[in-house]
Parts: C-alpha cells; sequence; structure tokens
C-alpha cells in the first residue's frame, strides 16, 4: 500500500463532512488494501500555511486502520478544541501528515538524568502520566523543542502540571512514529 492513499483517504473524511457527500467506498478500500483492517493507532495533524490547524489521534491501537484514519481525520479538522472547525474555503490550503504510532513502551528510570539518558529526541514521543493527568507530544514536537528541559517542561504543562513535574518522577512511556506527508 502506498502512504499517499493514507492522505487521501484522509482528505475524503474531511470532505465527507464538510459537503454530506459520501467519498468513501470502505468496502473497494478494504478488497484493494487488506492492511487497512489492521489494529492501529495513529494521528492526523493538519496544517494550513505551515502552521498547525488541528492534531487528533489515538495513542494505543483500538480499531481498525482505516477507521482510526478516518475518525481522526474528522477531529482534528472539526473537533480539536485548540481552533475552530475546519471550514469548506480552507480544504484547499490545507497540508495533511499523518503519524502511524508503535505501540508506548513504559519507561522504568530512577531519576530525571537517567530519563535524560534513555529518551532519544527527535526519534521517542512522549506520553507523560501523573496525578490522574497526562499529555503527549509526538516525536516531531523535539523540532520545535529540541532541549530535554524545554520538551518535558512544556509537557508537563500541557498536563496541566507544574512545568517541573519531571521532578515529581511521572509516568513516561515513549513510542515511536513514522511520519507520512503529504505530497504536494
Amino acid at each position: 500500500m502506498k502512504d499517499q492513499i493514507l492522505i487521501e483517504i484522509a482528505k475524503k473524511a474531511i470532505a465527507e463532512e464538510l459537503t454530506g457527500e459520501k467519498l468513501i467506498d470502505r468496502e473497494a478500500l478494504l478488497r484493494e488494501y487488506p492492511e487497512l483492517s489492521g489494529a492501529a493507532a495513529l494521528f492526523v495533524t493538519i496544517n494550513e500555511h505551515s502552521s498547525l490547524r488541528g492534531c487528533i489521534g489515538s495513542l494505543i491501537a483500538h480499531r481498525s486502520l482505516l477507521d482510526d484514519l478516518v475518525h481522526n481525520a474528522k477531529a482534528a479538522a472539526f473537533s480539536d478544541p485548540r481552533f475552530p472547525p475546519l471550514r469548506k474555503d480552507e480544504l484547499d490550503d490545507i497540508e495533511i501528515e499523518i503519524s502511524l504510532l508503535s505501540s508506548p513502551e513504559e519507561l522504568n528510570y530512577t531519576d530525571r538524568r537517567e530519563l535524560e539518558r534513555v529518551i532519544r529526541p527527535r526519534v521517542d514521543g512522549v506520553i507523560l502520566e501523573l496525578g490522574g493527568r497526562q499529555a503527549t507530544y509526538l516525536p516531531s514536537v523535539w523540532e520545535q523543542l529540541p532541549e530535554f528541559g524545554l520538551f518535558f517542561s512544556s509537557l508537563c504543562q500541557k498536563a496541566g502540571l507544574p512545568s517541573n513535574c519531571v521532578d515529581m518522577h511521572p509516568r513516561i512511556y515513549r513510542y515511536q512514529a513514522r511520519k507520512i506527508k503529504e505530497k504536494r
């Protein structure tokens, strides 16, 4: 299966929501690309003029690749609480990026220094959990926050925790992502 098929499905899912037309033939896709029926976890990121316009995803594989892709594409376009719902006139200006995630792996670490040694910037996505709060950053966030301290301080704040929450020894999981970008 070519990666661009996934981009096309995401775009059609968004267009379906905007137009009310049925554009995705689920059965035909599953016949042609049976791998779409396997369980997967992914994020869909929407950028407009090189700025984030929406990003929603699943951390754990709990439905088929096709279903997760369609659901998360629509959610990124219309349900990301940081942005207003995508408008029809914006459809030609957006770029889609899909991140296919590996299964998260919990890290056992004793202190911040050990955590710094085992986390791989630009490779690992990170899930942080503490006190019933959780946040994640995809591996691509390292591009904006390349230093360990900045990355984790921001991730703590995203979870609604103090910026030094790493010192409170939160549960940390790491995962990797295979990024698929829209070709223009």
